[in-house]
C-alpha cells in the first residue's frame, strides 16, 4: 500500500475527529474512493499504533476524541533527531509532573523502529545520559496541560495563585503569552486583567487553573519578549544595573567556563583574580548567585548591591554567633520591586 495516499487519510481523519466531525470507515471510504476495509484499517491504525485516543459515538455514528490535546506524530526522524527527543525526555522528566516526559515516551515508542535501524537503542541513550535538578518548583501535570492549550489556542484562564512574596493567595484571570522552562520550573509570562499589567506566574504556585471560553488577541511580542531576555536572572523589565564582581584567582578556573548572560565580559586581573560585569534588573535573584560563593567573590559595583551583601553577611554573622535561632524569624521582610507575583 503506497504510504502517502495512506498518511494523507489517516490527517484527514484525525483533522475531522479534532474538529469534532464524527468521521467514520464509510465517510473515509467515500472521500479517498478505497474500500471501508481500508478505511477501517486506516482507523485501526490510527488508535492502536498511533495511540489516537479515539472513541465510537453510536448516536453520531462516528469516531471523536476523548483528549482535545493529542496530536500525530512526526514523520520518520533520522538519528540525531532521535537522540534529541530521548534526551529532551530526561531533562524535562519532571518538570511537569512527568506529563512530558510520559508524553516523549510515547513518542519514542513510535519511532522505536526507526531507532533500532540506525544503530542504537533508546535504553541504551537512558543509560548513557542523564539529567539532575535540584531546588526547582515541579508543575502539576493538569496544570501543564491546560496552560499549555491555553497558550496555544490564545485562551483565557482563571487561577488561584499564592505568593511568597506577600505570602497572599489571589485569584486572577490572565492571558498567557509564553511558557519558559527556567532552571527546571515553569514560568508563565502573563497579561494579568486583574493588575492591568504584565506578570510571571510559577505554573507550581497555581491551583485551580480554568481554561476560559473566550478567546484573546495575541499581545505585540515586542511587549513581552524584554520580560524574558536582557539582563541576569527571571526578574526582567527594568532598567538594567551594570553589576561587577570579582573572584578570587581560585574560583576564577571555574568561573571564566561559565556562562552567566548573553552580554557578559570577563576580565583577568594580574594576581590572577577575574572580574564578571553583567547588567541585572532586580538583585534578588543576583545576590542569592553572590551569597553561594562567600568569600571567593566581592561585589566591587554598584555600591548599593554592595551595601545589601554586606549588610546580609552581618546578619548572618549575628545568626551564627547566637547559635540555634527561631527558624520561623529567619529572612522574615516584605518584598518589593518588579515582578511581585513570582
Amino acid at each position: 500500500m503506497p504510504v502517502f495516499p495512506q498518511l494523507e487519510r489517516l490527517l484527514w481523519f484525525h483533522e475531522k475527529s479534532k474538529a469534532g466531525r464524527f468521521p467514520n470507515a464509510a465517510r473515509l471510504a467515500e472521500q479517498y474512493e478505497v474500500s471501508q476495509k481500508t478505511a477501517q484499517r486506516d482507523i485501526n491504525l490510527l488508535r492502536d499504533r498511533f495511540k489516537a485516543p479515539l472513541e465510537y459515538n453510536a448516536g453520531r455514528r462516528g469516531f471523536y476524541y476523548t483528549d482535545e490535546l493529542f496530536e500525530l506524530p512526526c514523520l520518520p526522524a533520522g538519528q540525531q533527531e532521535i537522540l534529541c527527543l530521548i534526551l529532551a525526555r530526561r531533562l524535562l522528566d519532571h518538570a511537569a509532573g512527568g506529563y512530558i516526559s510520559r508524553e516523549l515516551e510515547i513518542l519514542k515508542d513510535k519511532i522505536f523502529s526507526a531507532a533500532r535501524r540506525i544503530g542504537f537503542s533508546p535504553d541504551a541513550i537512558d543509560q548513557a545520559f542523564s539529567a539532575t535538578w535540584s531546588g526547582y518548583s515541579p508543575a502539576q501535570e493538569a496544570t501543564f496541560r491546560q496552560a499549555a492549550f491555553a497558550l496555544l489556542n490564545h485562551r483565557l484562564i482563571q487561577f488561584t495563585y499564592q505568593s511568597p512574596a506577600t505570602n497572599e493567595t489571589t485569584r486572577r484571570m490572565a492571558e498567557p503569552h509564553h511558557l519558559q522552562h527556567y532552571m527546571a520550573s515553569w514560568v508563565l509570562t502573563a497579561w494579568c486583567r486583574d493588575r492591568c499589567d504584565w506578570r510571571k506566574f510559577y505554573l507550581a504556585r497555581m491551583t485551580e487553573l480554568q481554561v476560559l471560553p473566550q478567546a484573546f488577541g495575541a499581545r505585540p511580542e515586542s511587549q513581552w519578549r524584554p520580560l524574558l531576555e536582557g539582563t541576569f536572572g527571571l526578574f526582567q523589565g527594568g532598567t538594567a544595573i551594570p553589576v561587577t564582581l570579582r573572584f578570587c584567582p581560585f574560583r576564577a578556573r571555574w568561573i571564566k567556563q561559565q556562562h552567566w548572560h548573553p552580554d557578559q565580559k570577563l576580565c583577568e586581573q594580574p594576581d590572577g583574580c577575574l572580574d564578571l560585569t553583567l547588567t541585572v534588573s532586580d538583585f534578588r535573584e543576583i545576590k542569592m548567585t553572590i551569597l553561594q560563593f562567600g568569600a571567593d567573590v566581592e561585589v566591587l559595583a554598584p555600591e548599593a548591591l554592595r551595601q545589601e551583601i554586606a549588610k546580609e553577611i552581618n546578619k548572618m554573622g549575628t545568626l551564627y554567633r547566637k547559635g540555634a535561632p527561631d527558624a520561623c524569624k529567619i529572612g522574615e521582610k516584605k518584598s518589593s520591586g518588579r515582578n511581585p507575583d513570582v
